[in-house]
């Protein structure tokens, strides 16, 4: 096993910058946000922040990720379709919440900026996408879901128009309709 090159991280010191830039963050949004303006907030030097995180994007992603994952757990209630209610609501919720919101922004700054792009869908989407992945494989396990289920196209199906709400149309996310979408949904995924 190789030891990793340079100083190990201080946790405080990543605290703080966590913490500063998503601070930042809620404060200015993402095109206001510098590496700059998270360094003197944490206190630390620009070149600290370079030692960890590669730009900006990266460490205010972390930022977010550090302040907000926890609203987000796993279900495992041992039936899938109580799983993916839950999730999918608990997802919604963020979404529309004042944190949640972030991710639109972050979105739509993404277009504009790769580093961001590349930074929200690894660090955020694509852990989402394999919770749900997961929910959907027990749910197989278990005889809950067809044999043959396109897992991929399924998560599409089910959280493909939460995100089409979001950003496109802007009609209302709630409870109600993350109820129907998810119950039309399972009407083509359910075992017979």
């Amino acid at each position: 096993m190789q030891s990793k090159r340079g100083r190990p991280r201080n946790v405080e010191t990543q605290k703080s910058i966590l913490n500063a830039s998503y601070d930042l963050l809620l404060e200015h949004g993402f095109g206001a946000v510098t590496v700059e303006k998270i360094a003197e907030r944490a206190k630390v030097s620009k070149a600290t922040i370079y030692k960890w995180w590669p730009n900006k994007a990266a460490v205010v992603m972390d930022g977010f990720l550090s302040a907000t994952i926890a609203r987000l757990p796993v279900p495992d209630t041992g039936c899938v379709l109580d799983d993916i209610l839950i999730h999918a609501t608990n997802l919604v919720r963020f979404l529309i919440s004042r944190e949640g919101k972030i991710i639109t922004e972050l979105i739509g700054e993404g277009q504009l900026d790769s580093g961001l792009s590349e930074a929200y869908r690894t660090r955020y989407f694509h852990p989402r996408r394999l919770e749900a992945r997961l929910l959907l494989e027990r749910g197989m396990e278990r005889g809950e879901l067809k044999k043959n289920l396109d897992i991929e196209l399924s998560v599409d199906l089910i959280y493909g128009p939460i995100f089409y709400r979001l950003l496109v149309t802007g009609y209302p996310l709630d409870d109600s309709y993350v109820q129907q979408l998810v119950m039309n949904a399972f009407e083509g995924i359910r075992s017979d």
